[in-house]
């Protein structure tokens, strides 16, 4: 993701304990960052492979998050 990319739509993450990330639509793809991140965590093709890629990022054992569109 470039400093010059575009946030055209934004989802919310939330697991049990609240929010615990945030997937972002940009020009290049989708992009995602777990709370706390400084950079987002790559380019992905779509929001169904960023939201995988997310989820992969969590602990393991972690519920699937809930995801809602701001």
């Amino acid at each position: 993701m470039s400093d010059n990319s575009v946030i055209s739509q934004t989802w919310v993450a939330s697991g049990p304990a609240g929010v615990i990330a945030s997937v972002h639509r940009i020009e290049e793809g989708y992009t995602f960052r777990l709370l706390g991140d400084k950079e987002p965590r790559g380019i992905f093709p779509t929001i169904e492979v960023a939201k995988n890629a997310l989820y992969s990022a969590l602990p393991p054992g972690s519920d699937w998050p809930d995801f809602t569109e701001h």
